[in-house]
């Protein structure tokens, strides 16, 4: 599978995946302050942004990703991060390629899988984005991603990356996230040190599921950014950059 992606800087590579329903433009706060450090590679998820071919599950996600590091001709172990789906995409990545890993990062997400009542909402939303734009399904996510306080460019930004996808892939990664598995054992298996990290306004994915999370991962260091809610790396840039920052000067290695 084909996916869009950045490449910038030298050093460790770092990947780090979106959320739903964004791109890899997301990222964007993150290339200038990290790629003086690492090698920082950001793709499009399947489907979104400028890559094509949506699917249906966070597996196939993972596949895509262990797919492009192929390309890129990746044979050390990398560090992966995640926003939210892309956390989802994270644990599908440590199930399935573990030995590909030096690192992981995990950004407000969840190990649980969705519940009865969350598998209602997504239903419920996957028959509104079967009958309104990608424009109008951000609309409707937009108080719950971002804190009070965001700042009025960083709204229009994150609406102007979800009114850009397509429909179809809207409607593939709704299905994807409500039928994903439980990924509270997989937490176990992690055997690399783990940055998790939240915004203290998180409505979606609250500290205390970050909390449980680190817990529950043998080499886990919490982060908690003030002033944020889902999004972190676009409320408080220069927080999550540190944080970032901090954890991959401190796996040591081939950094710059």
């Amino acid at each position: 599978m084909t996916l869009a992606f950045d490449d910038v800087g030298k050093g460790r590579p770092v990947v780090l995946l979106h959320g739903f329903p964004l791109s890899r433009q997301m990222w964007r706060p993150q290339q200038d302050a990290l790629s003086g450090h690492c090698r920082l590679i950001t793709p499009d998820l399947p489907g979104f942004g400028d890559s094509p071919h949506p699917v249906t599950s966070i597996e196939a996600m993972a596949d895509a990703v262990a797919d492009l590091l192929v390309h890129l001709n990746l044979t050390e172990p990398v560090v992966l991060g995640g926003l939210s789906m892309g956390g989802y995409v994270c644990f599908a990545f440590v199930r399935k390629y573990a030995d590909r890993l030096a690192g992981l990062i995990l950004a407000d997400t969840r190990a649980e899988a969705d519940d009865e009542t969350a598998r209602a909402n997504r239903d419920k939303m996957i028959g509104f984005a079967s009958t309104n734009p990608p424009s109008a399904v951000i609309e409707q996510m937009l108080p719950k991603l971002l804190a009070p306080s965001a700042a009025p460019d960083v709204v229009e930004d994150v609406r102007r990356m979800g009114a850009a996808q397509r429909p179809a892939t809207i409607l593939a990664a709704l299905q994807a996230l409500r039928n994903r598995p439980d990924s509270t054992s997989t937490l176990e298996e992690v055997r690399v040190p783990t940055l998790v990290i939240v915004g203290k306004e998180d409505a979606l994915t609250p500290p205390p599921l970050s909390e449980r999370m680190a817990a529950n991962i043998a080499m886990a260091t919490l982060t908690v950014i003030d002033g944020a809610g889902h999004m972190p790396n676009l409320e408080q840039p220069q927080a999550f950059n540190q944080a970032v920052l901090d954890f991959v000067h401190g796996l040591g290695g081939s950094i710059v």
